[in-house]
């Protein structure tokens, strides 16, 4: 079992760290340079939660900040009936690989079915990425399907893996 993990809300310094944090080309999570201090003006802005949409802190108890979760909407049709909550983590480089992306992942579940009345969480992955599929499916998501060409990414289209979880599951 990892470190203890949870979620929490940003603080400025968490901002500033992540706006420090070396962007790796080649990754999955790498969709071009973006503009300096990106998470210190949104964190300006509404700290990081909005009525729809949001980013909590990963961090384990005693090392700390180690990435983030976040969450907006989408429709499978009009508003309000078709709404779900599509979800990402992104966790700093040296602390993947050791369960916190998983244990993260299910808090955020437990925590948008707790605080929300959405029915439906998505999440995708790069059909290559093997490690999050894993950390999807520990989480309690179910994989629905490939979507083809959906992610535009370092000159190319990507396939990405849907993934899902519902209020009961």
């Amino acid at each position: 079992m990892p470190a203890e993990v949870r979620l929490r809300p940003y603080r400025v310094e968490d901002a500033t760290a992540f706006d420090a944090e070396e962007q790796v080309p080649g990754s999955f999570e790498f969709f071009g340079w973006r503009s300096a201090n990106t998470w210190l003006r949104k964190f300006a802005t509404d700290g990081m939660v909005a009525d729809e949409r949001g980013n909590l802190v990963v961090d384990v108890k005693g090392i700390g900040a180690v990435g983030d979760v976040g969450w907006s909407p989408v429709h499978h049709g009009p508003p309000p009936h078709g709404f779900a909550f599509n979800v990402g983590i992104g966790l700093f480089a040296e602390h993947r690989g050791r369960g916190y992306g998983t244990e993260a992942q299910r808090l955020l579940a437990e925590y948008l079915f707790a605080y929300s009345r959405v029915e439906r969480l998505e999440a995708s992955t790069d059909v290559t990425n093997i490690a999050e599929q894993r950390a999807l499916t520990k989480a309690g998501f179910t994989r629905e399907g490939v979507l083809r060409h959906a992610q535009w990414r370092a000159g190319a289209f990507h396939d990405v893996v849907l993934f899902s979880r519902l209020r009961g599951d």
